[in-house]
């Protein structure tokens, strides 16, 4: 039988090291190729370490809870009376591995593939219903905030339970749904936000980095020195766009659409007819792209992700509310695919729901462009020579002045801007 060396696998571009959280199998146990036997944790996500060898999990190199760089032994999988000895003594000898590649490198012969063992986790559970807070009318009281961030989520604010003041609901209680939302998986499975205890008396604290927080000290570092950033602003006027979303969510049985969800289907649209800002430098060559493949910033309590949504110019308005939000939750959760943590050709982040009206994002290497979008906010605006109130929505374009200029992003951000104010055009 052949002997399966299990390495730490490379599963985004910026990782360098893994953390093996804990191992599923313990030495002596009987493996199947594709059977989950570790889970990992990147600078991105937790990931499931699939077998693609079968025989026996013979030694475990890397203990739970430690480190190793990407494509070093962290286990061996070999027939019981295989010796490995040779193996195991052989000085560590990392080799890069490649991008998603498979976790695990079987040696000669090829081991027999049987079946894929079912996922170690359990089926998703279906949210459960809350209480409604309405008052006499049948109105769901909520503050503004609440409302708006509750509409730009999609969250509905009828089966939320709110903890304000006469069952007002508040904020707090929308985040907490949308943290809630997800399907609930094994306690141990999901990674808790670090706590981070005060103390009376206590000046300062020295709080370690998470792998999250680590990865993006060392990935702004590299994008905001060396990627020479100009960038464009324009305000949008969402009337149009607010009335079709209000329109589309009001439809039985159809999925709630974000104004993100919106600008995501426009960017997606507009990069097509604007390659050479769906573009990144490669050095000697400029690298343009013809599939739009959207990252999504997510905020989390340990740093930011951006999750990658693709071929978004070919799915439907409501396909990527679906995806998206699925995409968003599992982010949340650290339990996105290792095809899901790279790939983006451009990236949309959106603080709207934080009541911030304006401002200026780092662009995520290799892409070469990043919208920054604000809040939609109701403000006086002249139409004609008349006096009135409008929706309008800043976006701010940060580009890589070595792969575009000024003008292309303009143009671009133009097209953005026309396709927000004629959504129709976002359906058909």
């Amino acid at each position: 039988m052949a002997i399966t060396k299990v390495v730490m696998p490379k599963l985004s571009e910026a990782m360098e090291t893994g953390r093996v959280i804990k191992w599923l199998k313990k030495e002596g146990d009987p493996v199947s190729g594709g059977e989950i036997i570790a889970e990992i944790e990147t600078d991105k996500a937790d990931i499931e370490l699939e077998s693609f060898g079968s025989g026996v999990l013979r030694k475990i190199v890397v203990p739970a809870g430690e480190r190793a760089p990407v494509g070093s032994l962290i286990a061996v999988i070999a027939d019981a009376a295989e010796d490995i000895a040779s193996l195991l003594a052989a000085p560590p000898s990392p080799a890069p591995a490649p991008t998603t590649a498979p976790a695990t490198l079987p040696g000669p012969p090829p081991a027999p593939a049987p079946p894929r063992a079912p996922a170690v986790a359990p089926a998703p559970a279906p949210p459960v219903p809350m209480p409604v807070t309405a008052d006499v009318a049948g109105r769901v009281k909520a503050s503004p905030l609440a409302k708006k961030i509750a509409a730009q989520s999609g969250v509905d604010l009828q089966l939320v339970q709110g903890s304000g003041p006469g069952g007002r609901i508040v904020r707090s209680d929308v985040e907490a749904a949308l943290s809630s939302a997800p399907a609930a998986r094994p306690a141990q499975a999901v990674a808790a936000p670090a706590a981070v205890p005060s103390a009376p008396g206590v000046e300062y604290q020295d709080v370690p980095l998470s792998s999250i927080r680590a990865a993006i000290a060392r990935r702004m570092a590299q994008a905001k020195g060396p990627v020479p950033h100009f960038y464009l602003t324009a305000e949008v006027a969402m009337d149009r766009a607010w009335e079709l979303r209000e329109e589309l969510n009001a439809l039985e049985g159809q999925p709630k659409v974000s104004v993100t969800d919106m600008i995501v289907k426009a960017c997606a649209l507009a990069l097509l007819k604007h390659p050479g800002v769906n573009a990144s430098f490669q050095g000697e060559t400029i690298r343009v792209h013809y599939r739009a493949h959207i990252g999504i910033a997510v905020a989390l309590e340990e740093g930011l992700i951006t999750p990658v949504l693709r071929d978004c110019d070919r799915r439907s308005l409501t396909q990527i509310a679906v995806e998206g939000r699925d995409l968003v939750e599992r982010a949340r959760n650290r339990r996105l695919r290792a095809q899901e943590l790279s790939g983006a050709t451009f990236t949309v982040s959106n603080l709207g729901m934080f009541d911030v009206d304006e401002f200026s994002a780092i662009i995520n290497p290799p892409e070469g462009a990043i919208l920054a979008v604000g809040a939609v906010v109701q403000k006086p605006v002249v139409e004609g020579e008349r006096l009135g109130v409008g929706r309008r929505m800043r976006l701010t374009l940060s580009c890589d002045h070595r792969a575009m200029d000024g003008a292309m992003g303009a143009r671009f951000l133009q097209d953005v801007k026309r396709l927000l104010e004629e959504p129709l055009r976002l359906l058909v």
